[in-house]
């Protein structure tokens, strides 16, 4: 929430930081976090900051999650 992300109000896991050139989603999840931008720039900067902040392991492009498969 300091770095200005709102809460989404119909999914308490969804965080969403916006302004008029730029969208970010994450998603929270136990011990995984799931992170979508518009601009490829924006995801490796939030990547770096969480990196930064956390241990974090990056698992790259999501392929499945929850036995969902992802494509």
């Amino acid at each position: 929430m300091s770095n200005n992300f709102c809460k989404c109000d119909g999914e308490p896991i969804v965080y969403i930081k916006e302004n008029k050139d730029m969208l970010l989603i994450v998603i929270l999840y136990v011990d995984d976090l799931i992170f979508m931008g518009s601009k490829d720039a924006i995801v490796e900067n939030f990547k770096e900051e969480m990196k930064n902040e956390f241990e974090m392991t990056d698992l790259g492009l999501l392929r499945y999650f929850l036995i969902i498969e992802v494509q």
